[in-house]
């Protein structure tokens, strides 16, 4: 018999990719029940909501995704390598985790976030901020609001992300690689 964490863990699972495929609205309970082989109780008594799961779910990602971007940033070295290395991890997630990147996107938005998911996305978005101030005092990347570079390079990368999960593209470190250096040459100084 399956033991609590194990239900739980499967329940997880089978949220992530129902919520991937049919997004948060369109996933009823019951069918994540029935995916991950569990009562809806079994649901109810891991989380107390729908809005609960999708919550869990999202700041461990979130939290994963924050740590390796985060983890041990060099950050006594010169801008354009940090630049590079930020791209580089975020690229190592997207080929190892491209649902739960998809699912982190398809849900960082939403109005049923809660404050603690919130707070993981604003800590994210300040290490970025903090990082571009730094680099436009070193006068290594355009002066322009902070928020504006970060979400050019962002939505950037997510585009060719997006790209390969549409089967557009083949999503490759090296193709990501010159991705990385074309949006450097668009905001450096």
């Amino acid at each position: 018999m399956p033991t609590e964490e194990a239900k739980t863990e499967a329940i997880l699972k089978a949220a992530l990719e129902l919520f991937v495929e049919r997004g948060f609205y369109g996933t009823p309970v019951p069918a994540i029940a029935e995916s991950a082989g569990v009562g809806a109780g079994t649901i109810y008594r891991a989380f107390p909501s729908k809005e609960a799961l999708v919550n869990a779910l999202y700041q461990r990602w979130k939290q994963t995704i924050a740590r390796a971007i985060v983890s041990d940033f060099p950050v006594d070295r010169p801008p354009r390598e940090q630049f590079r290395i930020i791209w580089e991890r975020m690229a190592d997630f997207a080929l190892s985790h491209p649902r739960e990147l998809s699912f982190l996107e398809l849900h960082h938005h939403a109005s049923y976030l809660d404050a603690e998911s919130m707070a993981i996305e604003h800590g994210i978005i300040e290490f970025g901020v903090q990082m571009v101030r730094r680099a436009q005092e070193a006068q290594a990347i355009k002066k322009a609001d902070p928020l504006l570079l970060m979400e050019l390079v962002n939505g950037a990368f997510l585009g060719v992300f997006r790209a390969s999960v549409e089967k557009r593209l083949k999503l490759t470190k090296e193709m990501l690689m010159v991705a990385e250096q074309c949006c450097w040459e668009a905001i450096r100084a």
